[in-house]
């Protein structure tokens, strides 16, 4: 992964968002990008240049499927993350879905999946 490029983590509970900051912190890699909602993803998106993407589908009371399409506009590799029983919209329907609860393993593979 080039130096410049981080991996934009969008992801609505906080808690959540740190124990996966801390995943990357254990598999040796750059802090993270980290957003709440669709309009910080979709800011942090147009700002800087991103390696990949970890989406959660269910984003308070709105889905991340803006923020997978801006992603996949701009040809950046990214995940699904979900607690479950959410369908994929068929635009995106081969992207990986990574349920929660997390394991360190299945997040390694996506993000070797991205060429980090």
């Amino acid at each position: 992964m080039a130096s410049n490029q981080r991996i934009l983590l969008v992801e609505d509970d906080v808690l959540i968002g740190m124990m996966l900051a801390d995943m990357f912190d254990a598999l040796d890699l750059p802090e993270p990008a980290q957003a709440t909602s669709n309009e910080e993803a979709l800011a942090l998106i147009a700002a800087e240049p991103l390696a990949g993407a970890l989406v959660d589908i269910n984003l308070g009371d709105e889905k991340g499927w803006p923020v997978a399409d801006a992603l996949a506009a701009k040809n950046i590799p990214f995940a699904f993350t979900s607690g479950g029983g959410d369908v994929i919209p068929p635009a995106h329907a081969h992207r990986k879905l990574i349920t929660k609860p997390f394991r360190i393993s299945d997040i390694e593979a996506a993000l070797e999946e991205f060429g980090v």
